[in-house]
Protein backbone atom coordinates (compact mmCIF):
# COMPACT_ATOMS: atom_id res chain seq x y z
CA UNK A 1 0.00 0.00 0.00
CA UNK A 2 1.21 3.53 -0.39
CA UNK A 3 2.05 5.69 3.30
CA UNK A 4 1.33 8.62 4.19
CA UNK A 5 3.13 10.81 6.39
CA UNK A 6 1.12 9.78 9.22
CA UNK A 7 1.24 6.49 8.69
CA UNK A 8 5.03 6.59 8.83
CA UNK A 9 4.90 8.59 11.78
CA UNK A 10 2.75 5.38 13.55
CA UNK A 11 5.41 2.99 12.13
CA UNK A 12 8.45 5.04 13.25
CA UNK A 13 6.55 5.39 16.66
CA UNK A 14 6.50 1.89 16.97
CA UNK A 15 9.84 0.98 15.84
CA UNK A 16 10.69 3.47 18.89
CA UNK A 17 8.58 1.45 21.34
CA UNK A 18 9.59 -2.15 20.20
CA UNK A 19 13.62 -0.36 20.92
CA UNK A 20 12.28 -0.18 24.77
CA UNK A 21 9.99 -2.30 27.48
CA UNK A 22 6.77 -0.27 27.05
CA UNK A 23 3.58 -1.08 28.88
CA UNK A 24 1.82 -3.34 26.15
CA UNK A 25 -1.69 -1.67 27.20
CA UNK A 26 -0.15 2.05 26.41
CA UNK A 27 1.50 0.75 23.66
CA UNK A 28 -1.61 -0.29 22.03
CA UNK A 29 -3.41 2.61 23.46
CA UNK A 30 -0.86 5.27 21.87
CA UNK A 31 -1.30 3.39 18.22
CA UNK A 32 -4.77 3.30 18.23
CA UNK A 33 -5.15 6.82 19.18
CA UNK A 34 -2.80 7.92 16.47
CA UNK A 35 -4.70 6.20 14.38
CA UNK A 36 -7.83 8.03 14.80
CA UNK A 37 -5.59 11.05 14.28
CA UNK A 38 -4.54 9.77 10.72
CA UNK A 39 -8.22 9.12 9.94
CA UNK A 40 -8.17 6.15 10.37
CA UNK A 41 -12.23 5.41 11.73
CA UNK A 42 -11.61 2.51 14.81
CA UNK A 43 -14.09 2.95 17.69
CA UNK A 44 -13.34 0.35 19.40
CA UNK A 45 -10.13 -1.99 19.53
CA UNK A 46 -9.23 -5.06 21.88
CA UNK A 47 -5.61 -6.48 21.70
CA UNK A 48 -5.34 -10.32 22.73
CA UNK A 49 -1.76 -11.90 23.39
CA UNK A 50 -0.58 -15.64 24.78
CA UNK A 51 2.48 -15.53 27.26
CA UNK A 52 4.58 -18.35 28.96
CA UNK A 53 4.00 -17.65 31.99
CA UNK A 54 3.03 -20.73 35.01
CA UNK A 55 0.03 -18.46 35.99
CA UNK A 56 -1.55 -16.76 33.02
CA UNK A 57 -2.25 -17.87 29.91
CA UNK A 58 -2.63 -14.80 27.91
CA UNK A 59 -4.16 -10.84 28.40
CA UNK A 60 -5.90 -8.67 27.07
CA UNK A 61 -5.99 -4.56 26.18
CA UNK A 62 -9.11 -3.29 25.95
CA UNK A 63 -9.24 0.51 24.18
CA UNK A 64 -11.73 2.70 24.19
CA UNK A 65 -11.90 6.97 22.38
CA UNK A 66 -11.18 8.77 25.68
CA UNK A 67 -11.06 5.86 28.56
CA UNK A 68 -8.24 4.49 30.06
CA UNK A 69 -7.19 1.44 29.17
CA UNK A 70 -8.90 -2.18 30.33
CA UNK A 71 -6.05 -4.76 31.11
CA UNK A 72 -7.50 -8.64 31.40
CA UNK A 73 -5.73 -11.62 32.36
CA UNK A 74 -6.70 -15.57 31.56
CA UNK A 75 -5.33 -17.58 33.91
CA UNK A 76 -4.53 -20.99 33.53
CA UNK A 77 -7.08 -22.40 35.84
CA UNK A 78 -9.84 -19.81 34.76
CA UNK A 79 -12.95 -22.01 34.13
CA UNK A 80 -14.13 -21.14 29.94
CA UNK A 81 -16.71 -19.00 30.03
CA UNK A 82 -20.04 -19.28 27.43
CA UNK A 83 -18.66 -15.90 26.67
CA UNK A 84 -15.08 -16.72 25.62
CA UNK A 85 -16.65 -20.32 24.05
CA UNK A 86 -19.14 -18.19 21.64
CA UNK A 87 -16.48 -15.68 20.84
CA UNK A 88 -14.80 -14.49 17.54
CA UNK A 89 -11.54 -14.90 19.03
CA UNK A 90 -11.48 -18.24 19.78
CA UNK A 91 -13.43 -19.45 16.20
CA UNK A 92 -10.16 -17.81 14.33
CA UNK A 93 -8.31 -19.54 16.63
CA UNK A 94 -9.91 -22.65 16.37
CA UNK A 95 -10.47 -22.50 12.48
CA UNK A 96 -6.39 -21.06 12.74
CA UNK A 97 -7.49 -18.56 10.30
CA UNK A 98 -5.89 -15.04 10.56
CA UNK A 99 -9.00 -13.05 9.38
CA UNK A 100 -12.76 -12.38 10.12
CA UNK A 101 -14.69 -9.71 8.91
CA UNK A 102 -18.81 -9.15 10.08
CA UNK A 103 -20.60 -6.01 8.64
CA UNK A 104 -22.76 -4.98 11.31
CA UNK A 105 -24.81 -2.67 9.99
CA UNK A 106 -26.09 -5.19 7.27
CA UNK A 107 -29.39 -6.82 8.27
CA UNK A 108 -28.38 -10.13 6.32
CA UNK A 109 -24.78 -10.47 8.03
CA UNK A 110 -24.15 -13.63 9.98
CA UNK A 111 -24.17 -12.69 13.30
CA UNK A 112 -23.71 -16.00 15.27
CA UNK A 113 -21.18 -14.47 17.83
CA UNK A 114 -23.59 -13.26 20.32
CA UNK A 115 -21.53 -10.23 21.07
CA UNK A 116 -21.82 -9.05 17.65
CA UNK A 117 -25.12 -8.23 18.52
CA UNK A 118 -24.35 -6.30 21.46
CA UNK A 119 -21.78 -3.91 19.21
CA UNK A 120 -24.42 -3.35 17.02
CA UNK A 121 -26.88 -2.08 19.53
CA UNK A 122 -24.36 -0.04 20.53
CA UNK A 123 -24.01 1.49 17.36
CA UNK A 124 -21.16 -0.44 15.90
CA UNK A 125 -20.95 -1.17 12.14
CA UNK A 126 -18.40 -3.12 10.97
CA UNK A 127 -16.62 -6.21 12.75
CA UNK A 128 -12.87 -6.75 11.74
CA UNK A 129 -10.69 -9.25 13.42
CA UNK A 130 -6.88 -10.14 12.32
CA UNK A 131 -4.55 -12.43 13.64
CA UNK A 132 -0.82 -11.71 13.34
CA UNK A 133 1.03 -14.72 14.71
CA UNK A 134 4.61 -14.62 15.45
CA UNK A 135 7.57 -17.64 16.79
CA UNK A 136 7.39 -17.52 20.63
CA UNK A 137 6.71 -20.29 23.20
CA UNK A 138 3.56 -20.06 24.52
CA UNK A 139 1.83 -21.81 26.97
CA UNK A 140 -2.16 -21.90 25.22
CA UNK A 141 -4.10 -24.65 24.12
CA UNK A 142 -4.32 -23.77 20.88
CA UNK A 143 -0.06 -23.66 21.10
CA UNK A 144 -0.13 -20.72 18.72
CA UNK A 145 1.62 -17.41 19.64
CA UNK A 146 1.27 -13.81 18.18
CA UNK A 147 -1.24 -11.11 18.43
CA UNK A 148 -5.32 -10.87 17.83
CA UNK A 149 -6.26 -7.51 17.64
CA UNK A 150 -10.57 -6.79 17.07
CA UNK A 151 -11.29 -3.42 15.42
CA UNK A 152 -14.60 -1.99 15.21
CA UNK A 153 -15.96 1.12 13.68
CA UNK A 154 -19.74 3.43 14.09
CA UNK A 155 -18.96 4.79 10.59
CA UNK A 156 -22.00 4.57 8.47
CA UNK A 157 -21.56 1.57 6.04
CA UNK A 158 -18.74 0.28 7.95
CA UNK A 159 -14.49 0.06 7.45
CA UNK A 160 -13.43 1.93 4.17
CA UNK A 161 -10.91 -0.35 2.02
CA UNK A 162 -8.46 1.70 2.35
CA UNK A 163 -9.13 2.49 6.12
CA UNK A 164 -8.58 -1.79 6.34
CA UNK A 165 -5.29 -1.67 4.07
CA UNK A 166 -4.00 0.72 6.85
CA UNK A 167 -5.30 -1.27 9.69
CA UNK A 168 -3.40 -4.40 8.34
CA UNK A 169 -0.01 -2.14 7.73
CA UNK A 170 0.39 -1.10 11.26
CA UNK A 171 -0.95 -4.24 13.16
CA UNK A 172 2.16 -6.15 11.62
CA UNK A 173 4.51 -3.43 13.05
CA UNK A 174 2.13 -3.49 16.33
CA UNK A 175 2.94 -7.27 16.08
CA UNK A 176 6.54 -6.93 15.94
CA UNK A 177 6.58 -4.12 18.61
CA UNK A 178 4.67 -6.32 20.83
CA UNK A 179 6.81 -9.88 20.47
CA UNK A 180 9.73 -8.00 21.53
CA UNK A 181 7.87 -6.71 24.61
CA UNK A 182 6.30 -10.05 24.94
CA UNK A 183 9.83 -11.56 24.63
CA UNK A 184 11.71 -9.89 26.68
CA UNK A 185 9.12 -10.09 29.52
CA UNK A 186 9.30 -14.13 28.93
CA UNK A 187 12.58 -14.20 29.67
CA UNK A 188 11.81 -12.14 32.93
CA UNK A 189 9.34 -14.36 33.78
CA UNK A 190 11.39 -17.55 33.72
CA UNK A 191 14.70 -16.50 35.12
CA UNK A 192 12.12 -15.14 38.12
CA UNK A 193 9.93 -18.26 37.95
CA UNK A 194 13.01 -20.44 38.29
CA UNK A 195 15.61 -18.37 40.04
CA UNK A 196 13.26 -16.39 42.16
CA UNK A 197 12.92 -12.82 41.51
CA UNK A 198 16.13 -11.38 43.40
CA UNK A 199 18.35 -13.76 41.52
CA UNK A 200 16.18 -13.74 38.32
CA UNK A 201 16.36 -10.08 38.39
CA UNK A 202 20.43 -9.89 38.66
CA UNK A 203 20.59 -12.56 35.72
CA UNK A 204 18.56 -10.95 33.28
CA UNK A 205 20.46 -7.77 34.06
CA UNK A 206 23.71 -9.58 33.23
CA UNK A 207 25.34 -10.81 35.59
CA UNK A 208 25.47 -14.82 33.81
CA UNK A 209 28.98 -15.37 34.14
CA UNK A 210 30.69 -17.74 36.26
CA UNK A 211 31.59 -16.10 39.54
CA UNK A 212 29.01 -13.00 38.99
CA UNK A 213 27.82 -12.13 42.52
CA UNK A 214 28.27 -10.33 45.62
CA UNK A 215 27.80 -10.12 49.60
CA UNK A 216 24.87 -9.57 51.40
CA UNK A 217 23.21 -9.62 54.64
CA UNK A 218 20.38 -11.63 55.39
CA UNK A 219 17.79 -14.29 57.33
CA UNK A 220 17.88 -17.74 55.93
CA UNK A 221 15.00 -19.96 56.07
CA UNK A 222 15.31 -23.64 55.52
CA UNK A 223 12.54 -25.89 56.03
CA UNK A 224 12.67 -30.20 54.92
CA UNK A 225 9.38 -32.09 54.60
CA UNK A 226 9.09 -34.79 57.27
CA UNK A 227 8.91 -38.61 56.60
CA UNK A 228 9.13 -37.88 52.67
CA UNK A 229 11.72 -40.92 52.10
CA UNK A 230 8.83 -43.40 52.86
CA UNK A 231 5.90 -41.46 51.27
CA UNK A 232 8.05 -41.41 48.40
CA UNK A 233 8.13 -45.41 48.39
CA UNK A 234 4.42 -45.73 49.92
CA UNK A 235 2.82 -43.32 47.31
CA UNK A 236 2.13 -43.79 43.24
CA UNK A 237 4.45 -40.64 41.77
CA UNK A 238 2.05 -38.55 41.14
CA UNK A 239 -0.12 -39.04 44.30
CA UNK A 240 3.57 -38.26 45.97
CA UNK A 241 3.78 -35.26 43.34
CA UNK A 242 0.34 -33.58 44.57
CA UNK A 243 1.72 -34.12 48.20
CA UNK A 244 5.07 -32.41 47.74
CA UNK A 245 2.97 -29.49 45.88
CA UNK A 246 0.98 -29.13 49.00
CA UNK A 247 3.90 -28.98 51.44
CA UNK A 248 5.86 -26.13 49.09
CA UNK A 249 2.65 -24.14 48.56
CA UNK A 250 2.25 -23.96 52.43
CA UNK A 251 6.43 -22.90 52.96
CA UNK A 252 7.23 -21.72 49.91
CA UNK A 253 4.08 -20.12 49.29
CA UNK A 254 4.08 -18.51 53.01
CA UNK A 255 7.62 -17.27 51.88
CA UNK A 256 6.74 -15.40 49.24
CA UNK A 257 3.46 -13.75 50.81
CA UNK A 258 6.23 -12.28 54.11
CA UNK A 259 8.61 -10.48 51.38
CA UNK A 260 11.17 -13.09 51.24
CA UNK A 261 12.72 -15.09 48.37
CA UNK A 262 12.81 -18.31 47.30
CA UNK A 263 16.38 -19.58 45.97
CA UNK A 264 16.18 -23.51 45.95
CA UNK A 265 14.12 -26.38 46.03
CA UNK A 266 16.34 -29.02 47.16
CA UNK A 267 14.29 -32.04 46.78
CA UNK A 268 11.91 -31.99 49.30
CA UNK A 269 13.65 -29.16 51.37
CA UNK A 270 13.10 -24.98 50.36
CA UNK A 271 16.06 -22.83 50.99
CA UNK A 272 15.04 -19.37 50.85
CA UNK A 273 16.17 -15.38 52.15
CA UNK A 274 15.02 -12.66 53.56
CA UNK A 275 17.43 -10.01 52.58
CA UNK A 276 18.43 -7.52 55.00
CA UNK A 277 18.01 -4.06 53.65
CA UNK A 278 17.95 -0.55 55.10
CA UNK A 279 15.33 -1.57 57.88
CA UNK A 280 17.71 -3.96 59.37
CA UNK A 281 17.81 -7.33 60.89
CA UNK A 282 14.46 -6.83 62.93
CA UNK A 283 12.15 -6.11 60.03
CA UNK A 284 14.16 -8.95 58.02
CA UNK A 285 13.45 -11.59 60.85
CA UNK A 286 10.09 -10.84 61.81
CA UNK A 287 8.89 -11.32 58.15
CA UNK A 288 10.92 -14.57 58.66
CA UNK A 289 9.27 -15.05 61.90
CA UNK A 290 5.91 -14.34 60.52
CA UNK A 291 6.36 -16.66 57.23
CA UNK A 292 7.20 -19.48 59.96
CA UNK A 293 3.63 -18.88 61.45
CA UNK A 294 1.84 -18.97 58.00
CA UNK A 295 3.56 -21.86 57.35
CA UNK A 296 2.26 -23.49 60.40
CA UNK A 297 -1.05 -22.39 59.81
CA UNK A 298 -1.26 -23.82 56.29
CA UNK A 299 -0.02 -26.89 57.42
CA UNK A 300 -2.69 -27.40 59.76
CA UNK A 301 -5.46 -26.77 57.17
CA UNK A 302 -4.21 -28.37 54.63
CA UNK A 303 -3.32 -31.85 56.96
CA UNK A 304 -7.56 -31.70 57.18
CA UNK A 305 -7.25 -32.67 53.09
CA UNK A 306 -4.58 -35.82 53.24
CA UNK A 307 -4.59 -38.68 54.63
CA UNK A 308 -0.82 -38.64 54.29
CA UNK A 309 1.05 -37.05 56.90
CA UNK A 310 2.13 -33.77 56.46
CA UNK A 311 4.71 -31.59 58.82
CA UNK A 312 8.39 -30.40 58.75
CA UNK A 313 11.20 -28.76 60.54
CA UNK A 314 12.07 -25.53 60.40
CA UNK A 315 14.97 -23.08 60.74
CA UNK A 316 16.12 -19.46 60.72
CA UNK A 317 19.99 -17.97 61.14
CA UNK A 318 20.94 -15.02 60.13
CA UNK A 319 24.93 -12.93 58.37
CA UNK A 320 26.77 -12.79 56.08
CA UNK A 321 26.18 -14.99 52.38
CA UNK A 322 27.56 -14.97 49.18
CA UNK A 323 24.95 -14.93 46.78
CA UNK A 324 26.09 -15.28 43.27
CA UNK A 325 26.80 -17.77 40.09
CA UNK A 326 27.78 -21.26 40.95
CA UNK A 327 28.48 -23.84 39.02
CA UNK A 328 30.35 -24.81 35.84
CA UNK A 329 29.95 -22.46 32.73
CA UNK A 330 27.88 -24.79 30.86
CA UNK A 331 25.54 -24.99 33.89
CA UNK A 332 24.85 -22.58 36.65
CA UNK A 333 22.63 -21.19 39.01
CA UNK A 334 22.15 -18.39 41.28
CA UNK A 335 21.87 -19.30 44.77
CA UNK A 336 23.31 -18.25 48.45
CA UNK A 337 25.93 -20.10 49.99
CA UNK A 338 28.21 -19.83 53.70
CA UNK A 339 28.02 -20.59 56.27
CA UNK A 340 25.03 -18.97 57.78
CA UNK A 341 23.10 -21.32 54.98
CA UNK A 342 24.65 -24.05 56.63
CA UNK A 343 23.78 -23.51 59.72
CA UNK A 344 20.21 -23.52 58.99
CA UNK A 345 20.67 -26.76 57.15
CA UNK A 346 22.08 -28.57 60.37
CA UNK A 347 19.84 -26.75 62.53
CA UNK A 348 17.04 -27.89 60.54
CA UNK A 349 18.54 -31.29 61.39
CA UNK A 350 18.46 -30.41 65.01
CA UNK A 351 14.35 -30.06 65.72
CA UNK A 352 14.14 -34.08 64.47
CA UNK A 353 16.19 -34.65 67.37
CA UNK A 354 14.97 -32.36 70.01
CA UNK A 355 11.15 -33.32 68.19
CA UNK A 356 10.24 -29.33 67.85
CA UNK A 357 8.77 -27.62 64.47
CA UNK A 358 11.17 -24.51 64.39
CA UNK A 359 14.41 -23.66 65.54
CA UNK A 360 15.97 -20.24 65.47
CA UNK A 361 19.69 -18.98 66.42
CA UNK A 362 19.80 -16.38 69.42
CA UNK A 363 20.61 -13.56 67.46
CA UNK A 364 16.70 -13.92 65.87
CA UNK A 365 15.29 -14.75 68.43
CA UNK A 366 16.08 -11.92 70.35
CA UNK A 367 13.93 -9.92 67.84
CA UNK A 368 11.09 -10.84 69.28
CA UNK A 369 11.81 -12.66 72.59
CA UNK A 370 8.34 -13.44 73.26
CA UNK A 371 7.85 -15.96 70.78
CA UNK A 372 10.53 -18.15 71.20
CA UNK A 373 12.46 -20.34 75.03
CA UNK A 374 15.62 -21.23 75.01
CA UNK A 375 16.28 -25.27 73.62
CA UNK A 376 19.74 -25.65 74.91
CA UNK A 377 23.51 -25.08 73.47
CA UNK A 378 24.40 -27.80 70.95
CA UNK A 379 26.92 -28.88 68.47
CA UNK A 380 26.51 -28.92 64.97
CA UNK A 381 28.52 -30.71 62.33
CA UNK A 382 30.96 -28.08 60.16
CA UNK A 383 30.74 -25.35 62.95
CA UNK A 384 33.86 -24.71 65.21
CA UNK A 385 31.86 -23.67 68.18
CA UNK A 386 28.23 -25.02 70.19
CA UNK A 387 25.30 -23.13 69.09
CA UNK A 388 22.61 -21.54 71.23
CA UNK A 389 19.32 -22.68 69.44
CA UNK A 390 15.32 -21.54 70.37
CA UNK A 391 11.92 -22.79 70.11
CA UNK A 392 8.51 -21.41 69.91
CA UNK A 393 7.32 -20.29 73.17
CA UNK A 394 4.16 -21.72 74.55
CA UNK A 395 2.36 -18.68 73.13
CA UNK A 396 3.25 -18.71 69.71
CA UNK A 397 2.76 -22.77 69.83
CA UNK A 398 -0.91 -21.73 70.82
CA UNK A 399 -1.43 -19.09 68.18
CA UNK A 400 -3.14 -19.87 65.28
Amino acid sequence: MRTSPEIEDIEDWLIREALGQPDIGQMFAGTCERMRAAGIAVDRALLSWSTLHPLVEAETALWLPGETVDHGLHTHDQPDTDDWLLSPIRALLTSRETRMRRRLADGNAPLEFPMLGGLRDQGFTDYLVISTPFDLPSSNPFDVAGIIVTWSTRTPGGFAEDDIERIDYLQMRLALACRANVQSRIARTIAETYLGKRAGGQVISGRIRHGDGETLDAVIFYSDLRGSTALADRLAPDAYLAHLNTYFEATAGAVIAHGGEVLDFIGDAVLAVFPIDQQGLQAAACNAMDAVAEVRRRLASARKQTPHPLACGMALSSGRVIFGNIGVAERLTFSVIGPTVNAAARIETMTKRLDTEVLVTAEIALQAPERFRAAGRYPLDGISTPVELYALSESALKAP
